[in-house]
């Protein structure tokens, strides 16, 4: 086996500056409450302060996304004035003071005026507990909001099936809005208005389910209060558990098992599959199985599609279609190239699918009484479930799907002792797994479980070597090229939408040719997605891939073709890949959609009908 990097097109899992912008070969020196600094010319005064230990709190800076310097809480004091440090410059021979009165006046007074028009529901709020508002107000020691008067009003956007939006819990930080355009290169999200209105929403102040908002959800990760939060569907589950006359099942993505630990204060990355499990079972769910059992059966099913297209002259590249934000994005913005979209469902689709046929039929269930649960990392997989083409068994496949976050609030409402749970074992057959499956947890895993198994099913030899490395890792585009018995297959690996877009418009523009892609929406991959555990970042989410691989390690068996519950299901149900039965119910078709509302805003119907046109 041949398989080569290459490094044309690479770029950065976000906007970071390298040590060659940041001025990496010219250093100053400044003080910082009395102490000496040395670091690159083009730091900001927060990075300086960074460097040196010294704490300046902050509210809009988000590190390598978002230096708006809106907030004014990091102010500091140079030569007098009050400067804000997350976009201030340093120079040499410079004088910082990061804690005088005028300072701590200054941070108190405007995080006072940011409390004086917040909803005082603290208690209440989804982000109890983990608010950075919440939090800051405690650090400056706020007893009191001297400031009263009118406060803002607008209404609630519930009308995404991911996402609700709270405008009057919102501190025009502007994050959001720079995480949707310079991340995601969605730009859905802007401020509009201006003084006492402003509002930090859609174009024509829409709701989100009528715009081209692909519900990544990556806007909650790094919303710092409760202005944008998952739509909570934890009340459905405790419904459906608590019903006699409904089995319910549950499905648990392959990123979740690095991930819930942190809500219970573990370190990002800890494996925690057999606490989850026993979690799931005290919780009271009837059946509890693996999505890891039918990311091992896409593999099946995209890597038979894949040689099917190369054989046959199809529509290359094929797109994996695994993450739902992807989908959503270019059914918005690349319509036209739709029909290069792998036709696999995803792998809680696959898993829903399955549930309500296969499943009982084994167990001698009536379908109609079985609820699919699924517990993903994705804020876009409860827009997916709701998918009308969703629903090949007969029936809705996957009923509820909840985020890491509300399943650990369920964990804890249960007054389930977590940390001290013994190791529980998922059921069979959905429940049996191989390291291919997990790894689709991390960007890359998807295209590497792919070419384990297409290699060996063209070669018919084993791999001397399972880890693709060539394909992991946070860059934002991956290329590489394997040697399938003479024939050069090239991939390539996107993640974060912007970067699909980059890669988009390479092929458009007939820069780059490939034979596979996989694209996930968030950054990271579904370790980084929306509905993870807050604080998500660069580094947390290095420490959540290296635990993705660590899993995959362990696993006694790491190809999808050696999956005996595959095997078996082929066997008994299916029969073969791509077979009659499984574009039945594994198979499904995608739609163009428009970038507005034609409804309320027809001037927004010639824009999308411009930009099709181009």
């Amino acid at each position: 086996m041949v398989l080569v990097k290459k490094n044309a097109h690479l770029m950065p899992l976000v906007g970071t500056r390298t040590n060659e912008q940041k001025g990496a070969k010219e250093m100053v020196t400044l003080t910082i409450d009395g102490q000496k600094v040395t670091v690159p010319a083009n730091s900001t005064v927060l990075e300086a302060a960074e460097a040196a230990g010294i704490h300046i709190p902050t509210l809009c800076y988000l590190k390598d996304v978002s230096q708006t310097g809106s907030c004014r809480v990091c102010v500091v004091e140079i030569g007098g004035r009050l400067q804000a440090s997350c976009v201030f410059p340093v120079s040499e021979g410079m004088e910082v003071k990061t804690n005088t009165p005028l300072v701590r006046e200054s941070r108190r007074t405007t995080v006072e005026l940011m409390l004086s028009n917040h909803p005082q529901d603290c208690l209440t709020c989804l982000r109890n507990q983990n608010c950075e508002l919440q939090k800051l107000s405690h650090e400056l020691n706020i007893r009191e909001v001297r400031f009263e008067g009118a406060r803002s009003s607008f209404p609630l956007d519930t009308s995404s099936p991911a996402i609700a939006r709270d405008p009057n819990k919102c501190i025009l930080c502007r994050r959001c809005i720079s995480v949707c355009s310079e991340i995601q290169g969605v730009n859905i999200l802007a401020a509009r208005e201006r003084g006492f209105e402003t509002v930090v929403s859609p174009a024509w102040q829409e709701q989100l389910a009528n715009t081209a908002c692909t519900n990544c959800g990556q806007c909650v990760l790094v919303c710092p209060v409760g202005a944008l939060v998952e739509k909570d569907d934890t009340e459905k589950v405790w419904k459906a558990l608590a019903d006699p006359d409904t089995h319910v099942v549950v499905q648990t993505a392959p990123a979740v098992r690095v991930t819930l630990g942190e809500e219970f204060g573990l370190e990002p990355g800890t494996i925690v599959t057999g606490k989850m499990v026993t979690a799931l079972r005290r919780l009271g769910f009837d059946a509890v199985f693996d999505t890891d059992f039918t990311a091992d059966l896409t593999i099946i099913e995209e890597a038979n599609e894949l040689l099917q297209r190369l054989e046959n002259g199809g529509k290359l590249p094929m797109i994996t279609s695994c993450s739902p934000g992807w989908i959503k994005f270019i059914e918005h913005q690349f319509p036209a190239y739709l029909d290069h979209l792998s036709t696999c469902k995803s792998p809680q689709q696959m898993f829903g699918a399955l549930a309500k046929t296969y499943y009982p039929e084994k167990a001698g269930l009536d379908p109609g009484k079985i609820v699919t649960v699924s517990i993903m990392p994705c804020t876009a997989k409860k827009f997916e479930a709701e998918r009308p083409e969703m629903q090949s068994s007969g029936y809705q496949d996957v009923d509820i799907v909840l985020t890491v976050r509300e399943f650990a609030r369920m964990i804890k409402e249960a007054g389930i002792d977590f940390i001290n749970l013994a190791d529980g074992e998922y059921d069979a057959p959905m429940g049996i797994s191989t390291g291919a499956g997990v790894i689709f947890g991390a960007t890359g895993g998807v295209m590497e479980a792919a070419l384990r198994t297409a290699y060996e099913v063209v070669t018919e030899e084993s791999l001397d070597k399972l880890d693709f490395t060539e394909v992991r890792g946070l860059e934002g585009i991956k290329e590489a090229s394997v040697n399938l018995n003479g024939t050069v297959l090239k991939v390539a690996v996107a993640h974060g939408l912007g970067n699909a877009r980059k890669l988009m418009e390479l092929i458009q523009q007939g820069k780059a040719e490939y034979h596979f892609i996989e694209i996930m929406a968030c950054p990271g991959g579904c370790i980084g997605g929306g509905g993870q555990p807050i604080p998500t970042n660069t580094d947390i989410r290095r420490q959540r891939m290296a635990g993705i691989y660590a899993a995959d390690k362990d696993m006694p068996l790491r190809k999808s073709h050696e999956n005996p519950a595959i095997k078996v299901l082929y066997d008994e149900f299916l029969r073969e890949p791509l077979g009659e039965k499984s574009h039945e119910l594994l198979h499904t078709h995608y739609v163009p959609r428009l970038k507005y509302s034609e409804v309320e805003h027809p001037e927004a119907k010639e824009e999308t009908k411009r930009g099709t046109a181009s």
